[in-house]
């Protein structure tokens, strides 16, 4: 759309859901949504992957613009396959025949799995070594992360003493900031921040959409979900009865959130509020980009999975999604919400 001569660009800020290696479905939005010249990206919220894809793309941004932001988030992705291909937890031989990402029938990932339920992180790795954080030494440019002031960023952890949400925001955000927001407490050591020792924060915030709403210009706000929020069978297995919950979990934080952006939307639209107080309320229009058979066909264990073939078809999943949203809800943006809240959470 063209104004006067001039490109009119419509702000979207950026809610990025965590899920391990599924984060690279997110590279993949975020990959279309950043050749999208009618799409500038305010601000962005992750946790754990997707809070590294944050802090990639705005380091990314900050030294070269859009296509700055694509090739940082290229080189990212393509070392966390680098680093994947040297790990024990592997498909084996029939999974490659069967065309399954998963690793439910990996040697390696029945090994660790088994070890983490017997020994802590604390016994197995008393040096608290961690291959990610020599990967974002690698590929993260703090300091223009730091710098950048066109895009703002927002990083969920769990403090473990008091159960509470920390947001990290762009000038508190540093590698150790990241780890927290991914430290898994069964596989790595908490993360200590100021005294403070921090987990997950898919815990209380996956992602933390509350930022979003209180620190940003632009009403549009869009979810990049992969965590399933539904899945048809009912667990059985051990490793899927524990699977699930770990999901149901993760996405609690978020339904609550939704319940609450939910409610607030239905007063403003009746009317219900008044001055002072309506004022002090945003009216959100909530966006959702997913592919929920996609990822739902991919169990649990393909979160562990980072092969180049896997994060590449990873890749190009949130790219057709990207697309197919920006299809269907481009004109949405500024005007209307495309999500029905009630519907898809409540």
């Amino acid at each position: 759309m063209f104004f006067a001569g001039v490109r009119m660009t419509r702000a979207i800020s950026l809610a990025l859901q965590g899920g391990g290696s599924h984060g690279a479905f997110t590279w993949g939005v975020l990959d279309r949504l950043l050749e999208d010249e009618r799409v500038h990206v305010e601000a962005l919220s992750g946790t754990s992957s997707g809070a590294m894809n944050a802090a990639i793309l705005t380091a990314g941004y900050a030294r070269g613009g859009a296509a700055g932001a694509r090739d940082a988030l290229e080189r990212f992705w393509r070392t966390i396959s680098e680093y994947s291909s040297l790990s024990p937890v592997q498909r084996n031989w029939t999974d490659h025949l069967t065309g399954t990402w998963n690793l439910d029938s990996s040697p390696g990932y029945l090994w660790s799995n088994w070890f983490s339920s017997l020994f802590s992180p604390y016994q197995t790795n008393p040096f608290n070594l961690h291959p990610l954080r020599d990967i974002l030494r690698q590929q993260l440019d703090i300091d223009a992360l730091h710098a950048c002031t066109d895009i703002r960023i927002f990083v969920a952890a769990t403090n473990v003493r008091t159960g509470r949400a920390r947001v990290f925001q762009r000038e508190d955000v540093t590698i150790d900031a990241l780890l927290a927001s991914a430290c898994l407490p069964h596989i790595y050591q908490a993360v200590e921040i100021d005294g403070e020792a921090y987990w997950d924060g898919g815990y209380m915030g996956n992602p933390a959409i509350w930022p979003l709403i209180y620190n940003t210009e632009t009403a549009d706000v869009v979810l990049v979900q992969i965590n399933p929020l539904r899945r048809e069978s009912v667990p059985r297995t051990p490793s899927e009865i524990a699977n699930r919950l770990d999901e149901i979990a993760f996405n609690s934080s978020l339904m609550h959130e939704m319940r609450a952006i939910a409610f607030v939307q239905r007063l403003l639209e009746q009317d219900a509020l008044r001055e002072p107080v309506a004022s002090r309320y945003k009216n959100v229009r909530m966006h959702m980009l997913s592919d929920e058979a996609g990822i739902a066909a991919l169990g649990p264990s393909s979160k562990a999975n980072a092969e180049r073939n896997f994060v590449t078809h990873l890749k190009n999943l949130g790219r057709a999604c990207a697309e197919q949203w920006l299809t269907r809800h481009y004109d949405d943006l500024g005007k209307r919400s495309s999500l029905n809240i009630r519907e898809t959470f409540l």
